[in-house]
């Protein structure tokens, strides 16, 4: 049997996965709340194996790593960065300075796909865009978890999240909103044709 692989973004209502310096949105777009904390504590509760890429982990370790900012470690951010993670990459060198962090050099599809085989915990990634939208090209994305924030970032907004992809159909499993404005929604996708 193989691992379950989660791709887990956030994004605008336009789609884009982050904003660029002239957003004065702050973190989650100042749009959490308790229940979107709850719930993204209880997703990032059970045993799993992050995976990210190179661009993303520079990324994590800015906001989360031993220079981060006071009080960007809640307990959301704490458990992912204390999570077992695989980073892919073919740029980046070891050490890495994040706990309990192995880098891979290669192709992430076949890592990934290695990975899948190989692990005992289901995967989870956060972001890594590129990367996630290669690994759902090639069939190895059990299910899109999309974290819709309630802001149109039109102006400001930088990284499209499905900018790229492929054409792809999809099965909802579950939505739910958070906090009355948030929305989770998660897919089991299909190549289209």
């Amino acid at each position: 049997m193989t691992a379950t692989y989660t791709f887990d973004v956030f994004c605008s209502l336009d789609g884009f996965g982050s904003f660029d310096e002239r957003g004065d949105w702050g973190g989650y777009w100042g749009k959490h709340g308790p229940e979107f904390l709850d719930r993204r504590l209880a997703a990032y509760g059970p045993d799993q194996r992050m995976v990210l890429g190179a661009h993303t982990f520079r990324e994590f370790v800015e906001m989360l790593g031993p220079g981060a900012a006071s009080g960007a470690l809640d307990p959301v951010n704490t458990r992912m960065r204390d999570m077992p993670t695989t980073v892919v990459s073919t740029t980046l060198e070891g050490p890495l300075d994040w706990p309990d962090a192995t880098l891979v050099s290669g192709d992430a599809v076949d890592v990934v796909a290695r990975l899948k085989e190989e692990s005992a915990v289901p995967l989870r990634s956060h972001g890594s865009l590129s990367m996630n939208r290669a690994l759902m090209a090639a069939g190895l994305v059990d299910r899109v978890q999309v974290t819709v924030f309630p802001v149109i970032t039109g102006r400001t907004g930088t990284e499209p999240v499905f900018a790229g992809a492929a054409d792809f159909d999809l099965e909802l499993l579950e939505s739910r909103t958070l906090d009355g404005r948030t929305q989770e929604l998660v897919y089991r996708p299909t190549l289209h044709g």
